[in-house]
């Protein structure tokens, strides 16, 4: 890896911590260059834009992400085991990836709903992307016998999400001490629920 390389990757890792915490419209080559004790103009050199910025977290946040939580969980056995932990990783994270604001696709999300644009559509594809897996980890229960025949993986892959969206406004907003707990307890509810179709 070149230099040039390792000075794009630390600001990108610098850029997703702190959006995590202001956003990615709180972003700026401004903020960033002061932070990081480099000049404007070098720091614009590698990004051309605040938009290219912004999208680049997003991607370097997405690929901390499947090195964190995907890849890893999908090691585990097919089915269950694998779902169990998908949602185990996904909860730790936040923590697990440094990011002292907590997950910066949530705040992206909150920002970025209903500002149309190219950073929209790369999160929008990126959680797209991420609800597929959950869905395919989800089917692989199926054949298993571990999941219902008749599970709608995708609404499976809703739910999960709803319950970690109520997870984070829980442990980050309401600073509930049992986010977590409640957020185990809801992926239980989930997983039971696909029991009681399978033996219905």
């Amino acid at each position: 890896m070149g230099k040039g390389e390792q000075t794009r990757d630390a600001i990108l890792d610098h850029a997703m911590r702190l959006a995590s915490k202001v956003g990615l419209a709180g972003l700026s080559i401004g903020r960033l260059a002061a932070d990081l004790e480099m000049s404007k103009s070098g720091l614009f050199a590698h990004f051309q834009s605040k938009e290219t910025l912004q999208v680049q977290v997003l991607d370097r946040a997405g690929a901390l992400f499947a090195a964190t939580v995907v890849r890893p969980a999908l090691a585990a056995p097919r089915g269950e085991r694998r779902l169990r932990a998908l949602f185990e990783r996904w909860l730790d994270w936040t923590k697990t990836a440094g990011l002292p604001g907590g997950c910066l696709f949530v705040t992206a999300a909150v920002e970025l709903d209903d500002r149309p644009g190219p950073v929209r559509d790369r999160l929008v594809a990126l959680q797209k992307e991420w609800l597929d897996v959950i869905a395919r980890v989800a089917r692989t229960g199926i054949p298993e016998g571990h999941f219902a025949g008749n599970l709608d993986p995708d609404q499976l892959a809703h739910d999960l999400y709803a319950v970690m969206l109520g997870y984070h406004h829980a442990a980050r907003l309401l600073r509930d001490p049992r986010a977590a707990d409640r957020a185990r307890a809801g992926f239980e509810s989930l997983l039971t629920a696909t029991r009681a179709r399978r033996s219905a």
